[in-house]
């Protein structure tokens, strides 16, 4: 099978698995067992040796991931599906993800989601060496989150914005209404996330996580007892926002996961991916984008009386 173009760096997280190392660096379209698999395939090599996908490394080996380009597949079909195109040129795609809609095919939802429509809008990422459900994809958004989304149309592009992610030098900002005001009105959560070992759906606060950062600031208050707030991730773990603000008990309003199972306000959780900065990956230019809440959650914050 040919390869694509390798990936090559120095590690720079001592006393993590070289797993791991690969799933940081390939980005949220690599599930930890693709990773291991590239592993175990002899496709990644550690100062030019194989080495067991469960090894830790001390820091400073160079690393070289060669990912094998799978031959066209036709398990996710492109779909016409509106998009709300922010911006797109050539490498990359910003769209606003109305709630609702899935941003990658899994079990029992294998049409209707974004990567088959970016598939029929951009044929092109069909041949990006990444698990076919997931192409396209630099990272993601939970179903009921609306906003920005960044997607890639080549294998470049992808690569270079997951490093930028992992770098963490992409900035997200969301907008989130919460059951509660948090007892400051600006804070910083530091809580490391985990898969919650009673429930494999769900994520949790716990010891040993993967490091998670979480700044907010309060926005507006209401007399019914919500707030909203504003919150930059400074780390991307699955249900950050969510996790961290059940924490600190304030629950996302709408969000029956984590929050309360009987919501009063609305149904689907309140949560919006406002802005979305980025350097290109062509040109290095920094880039910055908003989107504005959507007229059902607009109509949600014009129910309320603001403090």
């Amino acid at each position: 099978m040919p390869l694509a173009k390798p990936i090559e760096f120095v590690n720079d997280t001592p006393g993590e698995r070289l797993d791991k190392i690969v799933v940081a660096r390939l980005g949220e379209g690599f599930s930890r067992t693709q990773a291991q698999k590239l592993i175990d395939d002899g496709n990644v090599s550690v100062d030019g040796a194989a080495i067991k996908a469960g090894a830790k490394l001390k820091g400073g080996e160079f690393i070289r991931i060669a990912i094998p380009v799978p031959a066209p597949q036709q398990d996710v079909q492109a779909e016409d599906i509106p998009l709300r195109i922010v911006y797109e040129d050539a490498d990359i795609a910003v769209i606003d993800k109305p709630a609702g809609l899935i941003v990658h095919p899994g079990a029992g939802n294998e049409h209707g989601t974004l990567v088959n429509a970016l598939l029929a809008r951009y044929p092109e990422i069909e041949q990006i060496p990444i698990a076919p459900k997931r192409r396209g994809i630099v990272h993601r958004l939970d179903k009921d989150t609306s906003g920005l989304i960044l997607a890639a149309r080549n294998a470049t592009a992808m690569h270079k914005l997951m490093a930028q992610f992992q770098a963490r030098t992409v900035e997200k900002t969301y907008v989130t209404l919460v059951e509660r005001p948090p007892k400051t009105t600006t804070g910083r959560i530091e809580a490391p996330i985990a898969r919650d070992p009673g429930d494999r759906k769900r994520m949790a606060v716990q010891r040993g996580g993967r490091p998670a950062i979480s700044e907010f600031e309060t926005i507006q208050r209401y007399k019914e007892g919500y707030a909203l707030l504003r919150v930059r991730l400074l780390t991307g773990r699955t249900h950050q926002i969510r996790v961290h603000m059940a924490f600190v008990g304030c629950p996302v309003v709408g969000d029956v996961m984590y929050g309360y199972r009987r919501q009063r306000l609305m149904r689907g959780q309140f949560l919006h991916a406002a802005r979305l900065c980025f350097d290109h990956p062509r040109t290095g230019e920094r880039l910055c984008f908003e989107a504005p809440l959507s007229p059902r959650l607009q109509a949600v914050l014009e129910s309320l009386t603001p403090i």
